[in-house]
């Protein structure tokens, strides 16, 4: 039922894929030892103490913050994808925070003012919100991997993925210089989501800004990263988009009208997570352990695992519809993501996440075995 005059905006989203896992989360939370939950990449591990007094140091904030930010933060973001990433010539003027990065992808091509005469193009296995963010504006949205499949058409935005989700495939500066002279030819924005670019477990993930992909120049390109996986800041909801000068400056001048402001005390804790490395790396040494220690028991119990290079994620497949391997897991106590939540292509895969606790993780491999 609607008000008179307003319509169902949830009419453009597909069902909310995860309330299809209730069933087989009911099952699994029957097992005795409880349910090994792997089907959300959450963080379980502490926040760092960098970050978090930061955030305590950064409390009183009476004030509003402002949808920019500090310079400092900015150029915290900056410095780091020069440090870690080789990204040059970044500067502080060409980032802009926002609120996690899902909050931008769901409003992104709203925001830009893309409507139902634009295509957007995502990956044929993609994170869902690309598509809900489309549709939200009213995009049509075509999956594919390959410009060629387009044809004539030319998309308004193009996503790509790397290392991605739910697959952990890597894209090689080759692969990633193609697609931005592709849309560069056409005039296309190119939104490389890099959310999981510290965690390269085989091979070695680059930025759309490196100068390998982008030839020294930002035309056309964002750059999406998040600190919620680099640095278990999920629940403080901080990221940041990064490149093409106008594009940066037209979001900023919208995203002022409609409030979308990091709070004071996150972006504190923001800027110090971004200038420190070390709990990174020894978070990487955490994930590697327990990646490892599921990769060989998914293997054992006869799982095929594919791509996964990167990311936090296995994904994997038993060579069946991936609604029974999930009922499979869950009469084990086991929760995973079914691969239909990512696109057509994942009709047979599933996505386990290695972010669980090492309790939780040991208990899975128990099962498995």
């Amino acid at each position: 039922m609607t008000q008179r005059g307003l319509g169902r905006v949830s009419a453009r989203f597909p069902d909310f894929p995860w309330d299809t896992l209730a069933g087989a989360k009911a099952r699994a939370a029957e097992h005795p030892g409880g349910i090994v939950d792997l089907s959300i990449g959450t963080p379980v591990d502490p926040t760092p103490d960098v970050a978090r007094q930061a955030l305590v140091d950064a409390a009183d904030a009476p004030g509003y913050p402002t949808v920019l930010g500090p310079a400092p933060l900015r150029q915290a973001a900056a410095d780091w994808l020069e440090r870690r990433f080789g990204v040059l010539s970044l500067g502080a003027e060409q980032v802009l925070p926002t609120i996690g990065s899902k909050e931008l992808i769901a409003n992104l091509p709203t925001q830009l003012g893309l409507g139902p005469n634009a295509l957007v193009v995502v990956p044929e296995l993609a994170y869902p919100t690309y598509e809900v963010g489309a549709r939200y504006a009213g995009c049509e949205v075509i999956a594919t991997d390959s410009t060629l499949s387009l044809g004539p058409r030319v998309p308004a935005l193009v996503y790509v993925n790397s290392p991605g989700n739910p697959s952990g495939r890597i894209l090689g500066p080759d692969h990633l210089r193609k697609v931005v002279d592709w849309a560069r030819e056409r005039g296309t924005l190119v939104v490389s989501d890099e959310c999981y670019l510290e965690f390269a477990w085989e091979g070695s993930p680059v930025s759309v800004l490196h100068p390998d992909v982008c030839g020294g120049s930002f035309e056309g390109l964002l750059a999406v990263h998040s600190l919620s996986k680099r640095s278990n800041l999920a629940g403080y909801r901080d990221a940041f988009v990064a490149g093409d000068q106008t594009i940066v400056d037209e979001l900023l001048a919208v995203r002022k009208h409609l409030g979308f402001m990091v709070p004071t005390p996150v972006q504190a804790a923001m800027a110090a997570a971004l200038a420190d490395d070390t709990h990174v790396d020894r978070q990487r040494k955490t994930y590697a352990a327990r990646r490892a220690d599921l990769r060989r028991a998914f293997e054992a119990a006869g799982f095929t695992i594919e791509h996964s290079e990167g990311a936090l994620y296995l994904w994997m497949t038993r060579g069946e519809p991936c609604r029974d391997t999930i009922d499979w897991l869950a009469e084990r106590g086991i929760l995973a993501a079914p691969g239909d939540f990512y696109g057509l292509a994942g009709g047979q895969h599933v996505r386990v996440a290695f972010t669980a606790t090492d309790e939780r993780v040991a208990a899975a491999v128990d099962r498995l075995s």
